[in-house]
């Protein structure tokens, strides 16, 4: 599993099950409201239009206790949307200056998130 320590509370929750788009299409979706998470989501419910039956499914089992469901407030996640937004721009070869442009976030947390992904990346070889 990887982590998304990021991501406020239940989100968190979610991406690890159901993965990171259905986490940010939940929070797009519902954030900032109470809601009720099914047993088990029909295929005319909410959650299921929202982020399709599989991770919907997931869902359901992840809060599920016993056959009942339960409300749950889902947070409203605008920095890791624009931190997810930063960070595919300069995969995509985005400046620092166009990656914040485009998230709507800091240039220099532009600079700090491409120094990052330089770090992480397995084509650069060791100085040493």
């Amino acid at each position: 599993m990887t982590s998304y320590d990021y991501l406020p509370g239940i989100l968190a929750e979610i991406a690890d099950v159901a993965g990171l788009d259905a986490a940010l299409k939940l929070a797009a979706e519902k954030g900032g409201q109470t809601v009720y998470i099914p047993s088990h989501a029909s295929d005319d419910h909410w959650l299921t239009s929202t982020v399709g039956p599989e991770a919907a499914s997931a869902i359901c089992e992840l809060y599920r206790v016993r056959n009942t469901g339960g409300r749950f407030l889902i947070p409203i996640a605008r920095e890791a949307s624009a931190r997810r937004t930063l960070v595919q721009a300069l995969v995509n070869g985005a400046s620092a200056r166009q990656a914040a442009a485009a998230s709507g976030l800091h240039e220099r947390t532009a600079f700090r998130a491409r120094r990052r992904l330089k770090a992480k990346d397995p084509s650069q070889g060791d100085l040493f």
